[in-house]
């Protein structure tokens, strides 16, 4: 049976105390458990103060099999910082801006960019499954989308790893690759309508939105909208096209994370589950699990959390 773990983000204290509230215990300096195995859920890097740490708990789990792990949007924006882009001597795959560099500048620093341990690191990274579909679960980081799931597989190994080649393409815009990346590691992102747009927290101007892609029936932008608070109004209360959302057909239970949820964890339904909850958002995060029995419905008493 598996235990999914949720975004970790550099928190090893929290992923140790959740092991540990999971009855695994740490043997020859790998966690483990009789019985059970956990699946990561990608997003271990950036943001957190413990990430080299947090990373050779989640490493040593997967090479000793005492764990699965799907790569994150994290994962990929850290190999693609490192891998020279081939068609643009002296840059990169992922360019780096103030803004990139900003969000990585934390991971580069703990590991001393360029270093032996930084190279280690993101050679596992490549190793990482997009997602995992098993006989009983499916996982991804962001969103299940079948269409996408689809055009990936041409792009992947039998392990469901991006091949060494097809790295380029996933991260230039505009290629089949990359657009399946940016939905099943970043989530579903839909333009609004007409001239609609709104202001994000950097006072960017955005005229798409992150959908809530598990909702089903008549909905509109505003209802499947993930903004802050304070723009919701921005967004337009007219009727989403009934193609526009990918559906999931509840054949087994998906558990993705990503999200920065909030609250006391809960289903998103039958069968999709969320398990970010903001471990790295400070006051009220947690770092959440879900111990799954081979349950078809997804049920509220088996998420497991601790307190960040």
């Amino acid at each position: 049976m598996y235990d999914l773990i949720g975004d970790i983000h550099g928190h090893a204290t929290e992923l140790k105390s959740l092991l540990t509230k999971l009855d695994y215990r740490e043997i020859d300096g790998v966690w483990q458990h009789p019985s059970r195995q956990v699946i990561f859920l990608g997003d271990f890097v950036d943001r957190g103060p413990q990430q080299i740490e947090t990373v050779s708990i989640a490493r040593n789990m997967v090479e000793n099999g005492k764990a699965l792990a799907v790569m994150g949007n994290h994962e990929f924006n850290a190999v693609a910082w490192a891998t020279e882009d081939p068609r643009n001597p002296n840059e990169y795959l992922r360019p780096h801006t103030d803004k990139n560099l900003k969000q990585h500048k934390a991971f580069l620093e703990q590991v001393s960019e360029g270093s032996e341990l930084h190279h280690s690191m993101v050679e596992w990274f490549k190793t990482l499954p997009v997602y995992l579909d098993l006989p009983k679960l499916r996982v991804v980081h962001a969103c299940w989308h079948p269409k996408h799931i689809s055009a990936i597989k041409k792009y992947i190994g039998v392990r469901n790893q991006l091949l060494p080649e097809t790295w380029e393409q996933a991260s230039r815009k505009g290629t089949e690759a990359y657009e399946a990346i940016e939905t099943l590691l970043k989530g579903l992102e839909i333009p609004l309508p007409g001239d609609h747009h709104f202001f994000d927290k950097d006072k960017n101007k955005r005229t798409n939105i992150r959908a809530e892609w598990w909702q089903q029936g008549e909905l509109t932008y505003r209802d499947l909208a993930m903004v802050p608070e304070d723009v919701i109004d921005k967004i337009p209360h007219e009727p989403v096209a009934s193609d526009i959302l990918p559906g999931y057909d509840g054949e087994k239970p998906v558990f993705v994370g990503h999200y920065w949820m909030s609250g006391e964890p809960k289903p998103l339904s039958n069968h999709i589950a969320c398990l970010d909850y903001s471990v790295a958002g400070g006051d009220g995060g947690k770092l959440c699990a879900y111990r799954f029995d081979e349950e078809q419905r997804i049920a509220r008493n088996k998420f497991v959390w601790v307190e960040a």
